[in-house]
């Protein structure tokens, strides 16, 4: 079941885009053991009422004490059995608790050590705090999301934390994998969210240089700049996505909207599409089109056709859409919604392997799995502290 049967993960448990690498590597079929905190562990916790948390999907947990010898060794020990370590701790953590990568990959020269970190390993900022939104802003990035002459518009945590991060990381964990098989040895996949972002601006990058890039804000062809390439509220409140680039689908969008018939009624012209001059005065007047009828009434008027339409959806009215119940892009485990794995393989298709898990859930089950601990070493590393679940 999924391309990465047989890899197993040791997975160092944290927040965001850590978990998502770990989730999205489950979710194609790896062994994913989730290493938490054995003072999280409180004894409470239900099998049969799965944590709310899905990102923590398809994972078994163990409880181990990171800041004790025996834990620490107890890692080790998993990581000798491992293809992958994931890990986001700020730059030497690792290496002051005893598992960093030199560490490792003494214990096993086979292993992708995958390291998730907002700045990197080195830099003036690397052992400073932060956050998708200061990543995202020293990448280049944040500076021209927005409309102009107003503040630049967070994107909530997509491109740093889980794009710019958890896509490159998981992406590099691969690389390295498919590089050990050749090579018999493994590496340190080093994953910083401020060079994901900056990576994730590459055709802005092409753009500017072909001198069709303005670094305005809000002033170019892909970012609010241009009339057919925005959002707009419809009479009920609700908004409408429109993406007419090319001029087959402008021609298209003019004529549903009947944009034409609105000039001449005036006595006017049709301004060319790529008069920016003249880009506001459009969106003005679509704007005003849009707002004469429901979104549900221009989905009657623009769905299947070309005119790069779709209504602005909620998350829980995107479960609902016809087009993604028929692809089953969204997925119900232990009553939760959520996103369905992707992408999708025609011969080994990804899958949810199970839902998130109380931490230690599975302590004694992975010891015996993975280090073939017998119960009484089990329950000696219990006494010590060493573990917990």
């Amino acid at each position: 079941m999924g391309p990465l049967q047989g890899v197993k993960v040791v997975e160092v448990a944290g927040i965001g885009p850590g978990p998502f690498v770990a989730m999205l590597l489950a979710d194609m079929g790896a062994d994913v053991i989730r290493v938490d905190r054995a003072d999280r562990v409180t004894g409470t916790g239900d099998p049969s009422a799965p944590p709310a948390d899905v990102l923590n999907r398809g994972r078994r947990s163990i409880a181990v004490d990171l800041k004790s010898p025996d834990g620490v060794d107890l890692l080790l020990d998993l990581v000798a059995q491992a293809d992958v370590l994931v890990e986001g701790f700020r730059p030497g953590v690792t290496e002051r608790l005893g598992f960093g990568p030199e560490v490792c990959l003494e214990r096993n020269p086979r292993l992708v050590y995958g390291r998730m970190t907002g700045w990197g390993q080195d830099g003036p900022y690397a052992q400073t705090a932060g956050h998708d939104i200061n990543y995202i802003a020293l990448a280049g990035v944040l500076a021209h999301l927005g409309r102009a002459g107003e503040p630049p518009t967070p994107p909530i945590n997509l491109v740093g934390d889980f794009g710019g991060g958890a896509m490159l990381l998981a992406f590099g964990v691969v690389c390295g994998l498919f590089e050990a098989q050749r090579s018999g040895r493994g590496q340190v996949v080093d994953a910083a969210m401020v060079d994901g972002s900056a990576l994730l601006m590459t055709m802005m990058w092409a753009f500017t240089a072909m001198g069709i890039w303005s670094e305005e804000r809000g002033t170019n062809l892909i970012d609010t700049g241009a009339h057919f390439y925005d959002t707009y509220r419809c009479s009920d409140g609700e908004y409408v996505s429109i993406g007419s680039i090319e001029s087959q689908f402008y021609a298209q969008l003019v004529e549903l909207t009947g944009l034409a018939e609105d000039y001449a009624a005036r006595g006017e012209e049709l301004p060319h599409q790529m008069d920016r001059s003249r880009w506001e005065e459009l969106r003005g007047r679509l704007a005003s089109i849009f707002a004469t009828r429901t979104r549900s009434e221009w989905c009657e008027i623009m769905e299947g056709t070309d005119v790069c339409f779709a209504p602005v959806l909620t998350m829980s009215e995107a479960r609902q859409h016809p087009h993604n119940v028929e692809r089953g892009t969204f997925v119900e485990v232990a009553g939760i919604p959520q996103p369905a794995p992707a992408p999708r393989f025609s011969r080994t298709p990804g899958a949810i392997q199970r839902p998130p898990s109380h931490e230690g859930q599975h302590t004694d089950e992975v010891l015996a799995e993975w280090l073939g601990a017998a119960p009484e070493r089990i329950a000696e590393l219990r006494r010590s502290g060493a573990v917990a679940g």
